[in-house]
């Protein structure tokens, strides 16, 4: 499939999904997260694409967040849909069984952080900013904003983040947790390409189950969460990938993990 706002190649089993319109600092409008829907379908398939990263075409954003110039052809009707539509695909990769790692090379700004925060982790430039100022267009975010910041850096930060619509650096958003690591500008693509080459090696129907337990588990009572992982963990000792795991420690090798999703 030929796309027009992002740009999607594979390289040794990692999907690399690039936002692609830089003269707008990628800035999400409803034909590109139609792409995003229709990338996430692919990967979600096919079995080659073991590990996706998203980020941002040129040196200046990930993405700047919505595209405004959509703004004023929507009424409340239309805009609630939008939100909606957006929602539901950052769910898609929130609940994508693969892991997704966000590699933030600059601006990632209201939708932009939004679509950051979907993924499972966060590695960012050390030029990245991240904020949801979506107030100062006297609007709240709509993507999930308060709801996913909230869980990750707590209520009070992320009710000044949106209250204030400032902005953060790199290293703040490591510090509060929203960034699980900072690089150097010229090296963080490669810096998270080693990372997913690593997680591309790893069993895919464990990394989906680790995935699935955090996701579900976070939101339930501390016992019932405990019993997900139990539960989890028995199913991993019906797996070709766990018995080869364990054998190839007790032999001293490295393992070679073949299952997919289902096996």
């Amino acid at each position: 499939m030929n796309y027009e706002n992002v740009l999607f190649e594979i390289q040794d089993g990692v999907g690399v999904m690039t936002f692609n319109r830089p003269k707008v600092l990628n800035a999400l409008n409803p034909s590109t997260l139609d792409e995003v829907a229709a990338v996430m379908a692919r990967v979600a398939q096919d079995d080659a694409i073991r590990v996706l990263i998203l980020t941002g075409a040129g040196d200046k954003a990930f993405v700047a967040g919505a595209d405004i110039n959509e703004f004023l052809g929507f009424n409340p009707l239309s805009a609630m849909l939008f939100a909606e539509k957006g929602q539901g695909i950052f769910f898609a990769i929130e609940h994508l069984p693969k892991p997704v790692i966000a590699c933030v090379n600059g601006f990632a700004l209201g939708g932009g952080c939004e679509i950051a925060m979907s993924c499972d982790f966060i590695y960012a430039s050390d030029k990245a900013r991240f904020g949801q100022p979506e107030v100062n267009l006297g609007l709240i975010p709509g993507f999930g904003g308060t709801q996913r910041l909230s869980r990750l850096v707590g209520r009070a930060k992320a009710k000044e983040m949106c209250m204030t619509g400032e902005m953060i650096d790199a290293q703040q958003a490591k510090e509060l947790g929203l960034v699980a690591k900072v690089f150097p500008a010229d090296q963080l693509f490669a810096e998270t390409m080693k990372v997913a080459r690593t997680l591309a090696s790893k069993s895919m129907s464990v990394l989906n189950a680790i995935k699935k337990v955090i996701n579900s588990g976070v939101d339930v009572d501390l016992k019932n969460a405990c019993t997900l992982e139990a539960q989890a963990f028995g199913v991993c000792f019906g797996m070709q990938d766990m018995r080869e795991g364990v054998t190839a420690f007790l032999e001293k090798r490295k393992p070679q993990f073949k299952g997919t999703l289902t096996k």
